[in-house]
């Protein structure tokens, strides 16, 4: 949701300082129907004359300031000078995206997440890929945030669980036994036939329930919590598997992670990449293996990078790793060639 604020008689410094008693004014713990959640907002600041002098000029200005701060991962920005052409170069992408897809330039490719305890890969994440006609390779975080902005998340999260799906019923006619995970944004908690489109799909290509697995961070959930949560629940009932995505970076509260109907949380890899040179993210990591243990939660660790971390979370009990050193993101052809290489060569539990 987006909301519009005026204040009279002040500058973009006035602005800037009103911006952060809002934040931390919004970030106060607030009871909702039994539970405690914090709010999370976004500031982008545009003052007149400085920046226009019509109401029109304004907001487009205040809206680009916006995007800035979100693309930036900072709580407010204030509008700068030249920004409009970034502005008509993200409106001329937002336009090729409506037509990627019926033009086939998006594609999924998919990471490996390693069974630590029996060396077998159990599940694929799908990530999906944008390769432009004239752009090139265009990265993921850029377009998903802008299907987001324009409505059209909600197709680009249809054709993904459909093409995964299907990827995964291939698989197991080749002999694989391996499933699929699938992110899930805040809007697509919001799709109120996600449910029934998902369990559409696994009927059509005669997959079981338990071969998928939809993730999703603590802090999209909480951005409709109550919303958020029957969503969950509805896609639980089918008997698909939930995740935590990124659990270390958004809210991370035991009140909320015990009340999630989910099966497993991926420990973010910013805290697994330093594994073995940060004392802290070590004691982190074992520790919220610990905690998802005796939660019976299952445990994957993003981000794995050498031979060393791999063992260490290994010793630590962790159920599942993932990364570039078990394997990058392979497009599909690749994907069955890596599962083919590894059933030949069949690497026993433990080396």
């Amino acid at each position: 949701d987006e909301f519009l604020v005026i204040l009279p008689r002040t500058d973009s410094a006035g602005a800037e300082s009103s911006a952060a008693i809002l934040i931390e004014t919004l970030a106060l713990p607030q009871s909702l129907q039994g539970m405690q959640i914090m709010l999370d907002a976004t500031v982008g600041i545009a003052a007149f004359p400085e920046h226009g002098d019509d109401p029109a000029t304004l907001l487009a200005r205040a809206d680009i300031a916006l995007n800035d701060a979100k693309s930036q991962n900072r709580r407010w920005s204030v509008y700068r000078p030249g920004r409009d052409q970034n502005q008509r170069d993200k409106l001329s992408l937002a336009n090729d995206l409506r037509s990627a897809l019926s033009r086939k330039e998006l594609v999924l490719y998919y990471q490996p997440k390693l069974d630590l305890q029996r060396n077998q890969v159990i599940h694929a994440e799908a990530l999906v890929r944008w390769i432009h006609p004239t752009r090139g390779f265009v990265p993921p975080d850029a377009f998903i945030a802008l299907a987001e902005q324009t409505g059209r998340i909600r197709e680009l999260t249809r054709w993904v669980l459909m093409t995964a799906i299907a990827q995964v019923r291939g698989w197991h006619q080749m002999g694989h036994r391996v499933g699929v995970a699938v992110n899930l944004s805040a809007h697509d908690l919001m799709d109120d036939g996600l449910p029934d489109y998902v369990q559409d799909l696994l009927h059509k290509f005669s997959v079981n329930p338990r071969e998928l697995v939809l993730e999703v961070t603590e802090s999209a959930v909480m951005r409709d919590a109550v919303y958020g949560m029957e969503m969950l629940h509805r896609l639980r009932a089918l008997g698909i598997g939930l995740a935590i995505d990124d659990y270390g970076t958004g809210y991370s509260s035991l009140s909320y992670l015990k009340q999630l109907p989910v099966d497993e949380i991926k420990i973010d890899k910013s805290f697994v990449m330093n594994l073995d040179r940060d004392i802290d993210d070590a004691v982190i990591v074992r520790s919220t293996i610990d905690l998802g243990h005796n939660m019976g939660l299952q445990v994957v660790a993003e981000g794995v990078e050498d031979a060393s971390s791999l063992e260490r979370l290994r010793g630590f009990g962790c159920d599942l790793a993932q990364g570039y050193f078990i394997s990058r993101p392979l497009p599909e052809a690749q994907m069955i060639e890596w599962l083919n290489q590894r059933r030949e060569n069949e690497v026993p539990a433990g080396a």
